[in-house]
Formats: C-alpha cells, structure tokens, sequence
C-alpha cells in the first residue's frame, strides 16, 4: 500500500504554511492514486491537530478522500485514506 508522511512539527508556528502543506499533501495523493496519508500534528495542545481535522472537513477536501483515522495509540498522528476510483480501460 502507498502511503505519504507530512509532518507539522516543523511548520507548526507558520499557519499560512500548515494549509499550503495540507492542501499540497491531498492534491498528490490523489494525483498519484496513494491509499494513505499519515499527518502529524504533534501532541502539544490539540490546537494543530483541531486545524489539521477542520481543514480534513472543508466539503471541497472532503470529498476527496475517504474516511479518517485517529490513532488510538497516537494523539499526534491523524490518517487520511483514500479509495480512489478505477480507471477505464
């Protein structure tokens, strides 16, 4: 299974960065037909991680994907999975 990694913690006091990222990360997965896209917020505060959901729940970047996933086992760490669709032919 394909899978991308973005990780906040290095861009987590730049907000203008932290949606450019997300939105880029989303746009290449579905580009390159990825399955799952690992994001980490970080523990910290929650605050990252409640950007990080309410950019997921935008309707134009909702329907790009499939469903999240919070790690049981890992505050900081939100997955993004995606069933894209076959292509004809």
């Amino acid at each position: 299974m394909a899978k991308l990694k973005l990780d906040l913690h290095e861009i987590c006091k730049k907000g203008n960065l932290i949606e450019k990222e997300l939105n880029r990360i989303i746009e290449e997965a579905t580009e390159k037909r990825i399955d799952l896209v690992e994001i980490i917020p970080g523990k910290g505060s929650g605050q990252l991680k409640k950007t990080v959901l309410r950019f997921l729940e935008r309707p134009d970047i909702k329907k790009k994907y499939h469903r999240i996933d919070k790690d049981s086992k890992n505050y900081g760490r939100v997955f993004v999975r995606f069933k894209h669709k076959t292509l004809p032919g």
